[in-house]
């Protein structure tokens, strides 16, 4: 007998890591069998992806999207929600005993929250949950049981590297591309523009995260969330650029030796091995190809190019609140420049104003995280010019 497909219910679904997680599933031939799906605004390829997998349970943003899929989905055997509520149906989808997190900012907190407080297995994709909410995330997970695994091909790379041992752990290091900016000359980066900032070198990702691959901040970001899945202190954690986007993380022992995770720039290795952790299976994906690759480069970080790296690592050593005002303002920041609305300097000037303007105080529960980041987004919106 065949073995029980898993049941599979994903947060983003019409995303860059959505997308990449059903073509995983197309792979996988049966393995998983997709419950519930939650998207945004994507109408069109959410209809495609029910038409496709024909899931129980739909989740969009808004009621009139929900009213439209209704209307496309004549004779299709499901129910559709929306809203934060409706993501949150989705992740505590009857059947569904993994559950990937990959919608993008704090939005998605409170489903990957609800996720884990139902037990799942939560493949986590969105790294700002566990940047604002990680002590909350990783208590709920201690009560319910649930495993968080990481799907951020850096930290895949550090959760395989460390296995089940991590008592002789001396010091985690992520990799960086770098971004499009890596070899600008720093007098020419305050005059570069949403078109270059969008052109990233290695990687095909959404709009708001590589503007964080150019600004370094996506690594800031991922230096916080390590913190948490690793119960690592903020001195042995480091980050090194490395061009080649080869080496995902490295990870040195106490001995002085290296353990590295190396892999091709597919998102989907890192998303697949979340799903069937332990096991390995075969993705019929092209692998790494050490000798076209040639070099292997690493550079320190230079925080003149990266000011915003040197804020999210302030925040990483402060703790407590500053992570969620940090992440706040950067998205606030981000959204401001996608639509033209500040200059490449101003994501550094409205995330350094939110920072140098917070209270420090406790952000141990998720109404505490919302009013910190409700203030934080009032303080960046008051920096950002007015059209």
């Amino acid at each position: 007998m065949g073995q029980t497909p898993r049941g599979l219910a994903i947060l983003g679904s019409t995303g860059s890591i959505g997308t990449s997680a059903l073509d995983v599933v197309d792979r996988l031939g049966g393995l998983f069998r997709v419950i519930a799906l939650a998207a945004g605004s994507n109408t069109a390829l959410l209809a495609s992806q029910i038409g496709k997998y024909r899931p129980a349970l739909v989740s969009v943003r808004a009621k009139k999207d929900a009213d439209r899929i209704r209307g496309l989905g004549k004779g299709w055997r499901m129910r559709v929600v929306h809203g934060p509520q409706g993501a949150v149906e989705v992740a505590r989808a009857e059947g569904a005993d993994t559950v990937l997190s990959a919608i993008t900012g704090i939005a998605g907190l409170e489903p990957t929250l609800e996720a884990v407080r139902a037990g799942r297995r939560v493949a986590l994709a969105n790294k700002e949950s566990m940047v604002v909410g990680g002590g909350l995330l990783k208590r709920e997970a201690a009560r319910s049981g649930a495993r968080i695994i990481p799907v951020d091909s850096e930290h895949s790379g550090v959760f395989q590297c460390l296995g089940r041992d991590r008592r002789h752990v001396r010091r985690v290091i992520l990799t960086a591309s770098g971004g499009p900016f890596f070899r600008t000359p720093l007098k020419d980066m305050d005059r570069k523009t949403l078109e270059e900032t969008l052109r990233h070198p290695r990687w095909i990702m959404g709009r708001k995260v590589t503007v964080d691959s150019a600004t370094l901040m996506n690594k800031g970001l991922e230096l916080i969330e390590a913190r948490w899945l690793f119960d690592l202190e903020p001195a042995r954690l480091g980050v090194l650029i490395h061009p080649q986007s080869a080496v995902h993380a490295l990870v040195e022992m106490a001995d002085g030796s290296v353990l590295a995770q190396l892999g091709a720039t597919d998102m989907r290795l890192p998303i697949q091995y979340a799903l069937t952790w332990p096991a390995r299976r075969d993705t019929a994906l092209p692998g790494l190809d050490l000798a076209e690759t040639g070099r292997l480069e690493f550079y320190e970080v230079d925080e003149r190019r990266y000011p915003l790296f040197a804020l999210a690592r302030r925040a990483l050593a402060a703790g407590g609140s500053l992570p969620v005002a940090l992440n706040a303002a950067n998205e606030v920041a981000v959204a401001a420049f996608l639509e033209k609305r500040v200059l490449f300097p101003g994501l550094r000037a409205v995330v350094a104003g939110v920072v140098e303007a917070h209270r420090p105080r406790p952000a141990d529960t998720l109404a505490e995280i919302h009013d910190i980041d409700r203030e934080a987004r009032r303080e960046a919106r008051r920096l950002v010019p007015q059209r």
